[in-house]
């Protein structure tokens, strides 16, 4: 009888210990999940659709019926086609509408869908993006931010914005898939032009520096041709931008020069080749050597450079928020311009003739 009881025992100690350890196993487990979800919580919170349905409800303009739009809905969306096409240096191709300084659009282009915008002009329709609104106003129903995240399939990843980002070009997020660049001149504090990109876009062109969680895009490489083919469309880009921006200061529109762009392409390509950024060659010779070497006589010459920006748009904004860069692209004087890209190198060279 006692062995029966003692057997007993054993047989409820088996039974209470299966239990504990059957507890014990599940407590951990799920802790184990609890750490993943941490982990996964932690990742960047993206807007939800009802936030970006609000935020698109703010939009009116033929801008924003672009994105997405096939190559013959482009066409039809602006009444024209268009005057140029231009190679990117990011795989789509600029579509150029002009019309003066009033309204001018680069469309990029790819697989007949469009993926990007940039837009200059008065009679830009991108409410409430106007052309000539104030930073205060804009920053008013949409607050920048220094942190901007997007989500794609898996990966993640986070725009992030230099005090200097925020003052000149800030981003702003309308949907999950569209972004905003706001370009401002600092010294109107009036909304200057403005870029639409698709996220795959914001990633490819690398606008701002980023954290992210996944894999980039692979940048597209170019043959040498092809390379010839993206510079002298970003010339011709450079070109009309510099005049839109003189024209909003009444100002005359310079007149392009062959053999002026043939020295300011030189000086692109020097700096590329030898890994400076400089007015002045590595032997000392600046823009008066440079002209006087091709017999170009002049009676004031001046020069802007920029390297790195990630396409002609970015560099002039870039050179109309710089007071000595902006003075020579305004300056009232000069004449004629010489413009010269080589790969992300930038040059321009103004003069004023005989």
């Amino acid at each position: 009888m006692r062995s029966i009881r003692s057997l007993l025992i054993v047989i409820i100690l088996l039974i209470a210990g299966c239990y504990f350890l059957l507890q014990y196993n599940s407590y951990f487990s799920d802790g184990e999940i609890q750490l993943e979800l941490n982990e996964i919580s932690d990742l960047p919170k993206l807007k939800s659709n009802q936030e970006s349905k609000k935020t698109t409800e703010l939009l009116n303009g033929d801008i924003f019926d672009m994105i997405g739009a096939s190559g013959d809905e482009l066409i039809e969306i602006l009444g024209s086609k268009p005057d140029r096409k231009d190679l990117s240096a990011y795989g789509y191709e600029w579509w150029i509408f002009q019309n003066g300084s009033d309204q001018y659009i680069q469309v990029g282009v790819e697989d007949d869908t469009v993926k990007t915008i940039y837009g200059i002009g008065d009679k830009l329709t991108s409410s409430p993006f106007e052309i000539g609104t104030s930073y205060d106003e804009i920053e008013k129903k949409f607050p920048f931010k220094n942190k901007i995240t997007y989500q794609k399939g898996i990966s993640f990843y986070s725009f992030l914005l230099k005090d200097e980002d925020l003052k000149t070009n800030p981003l702003i997020k309308l949907s999950d898939d569209l972004f905003l660049q706001c370009y401002f001149d600092s010294f109107t504090g009036k909304l200057s032009s403005i870029r639409l990109a698709t996220g795959e876009i914001m990633l490819r062109q690398r606008f701002y520096e980023m954290e992210y969680r996944g894999n980039l895009p692979e940048e597209v490489t170019f043959s040498d041709e092809d390379w010839n083919t993206i510079e002298k469309g970003m010339e011709r880009q450079i070109y009309d931008l510099t005049n839109i921006n003189r024209e909003k200061f009444d100002l005359n529109p310079l007149i392009f020069d062959d053999n002026v762009s043939k020295v300011a392409f030189s000086h692109s390509k020097d700096m590329f080749d030898q890994n400076y950024f400089s007015h002045y060659r590595p032997d000392g010779g600046g823009l008066k050597e440079r002209l006087s070497e091709k017999e170009i006589y002049y009676l004031a010459a001046g020069e802007n450079i920029a390297a790195q920006h990630s396409d002609a748009p970015a560099a002039v904004e870039g050179w109309m928020n710089s007071e000595g860069h902006r003075e020579a692209l305004l300056n009232e004087e000069y004449t004629h311009i010489g413009i010269g890209v080589y790969r992300l190198y930038y040059t321009q060279n103004f003069i004023l003739k005989p």
